[in-house]
């Protein structure tokens, strides 16, 4: 498996694509960051076009078990940040 890009990569690349300084870029990758965490954490959803889905799910008071000592105690609820892929990426992908 190959190394995953770095955000300073990821800048770069985006600075090339959109024919602009990695300043700009930078900032349109924070930018994008911010808007879907804020989405998220209110509940929300975001669609990323040919990605996925960022969304948020809540789950359910339940039973755990600690794997060390055996020991079962109750979780409290709370809330998972999920990402469904996007059918175009995973065919690109395997294809």
């Amino acid at each position: 498996m190959a190394k995953p890009m770095t955000k300073t990569q990821l800048v770069a690349a985006l600075a090339e694509k959109m024919d602009a300084d990695k300043k700009t870029a930078g900032a349109a990758l924070d930018s994008l960051a911010e808007i879907i965490t804020s989405e998220v954490a209110q509940g929300g959803a975001v669609t990323l076009p040919g990605i996925g889905k960022v969304y948020c799910r809540e789950r359910p008071e339940r039973m755990v078990r600690n794997p060390a000592t055996g020991e079962q105690f109750k979780k409290e609820a709370d809330k998972q940040v999920k990402v469904t892929i996007a059918k175009a990426l995973k065919d690109s992908v395997n294809g």
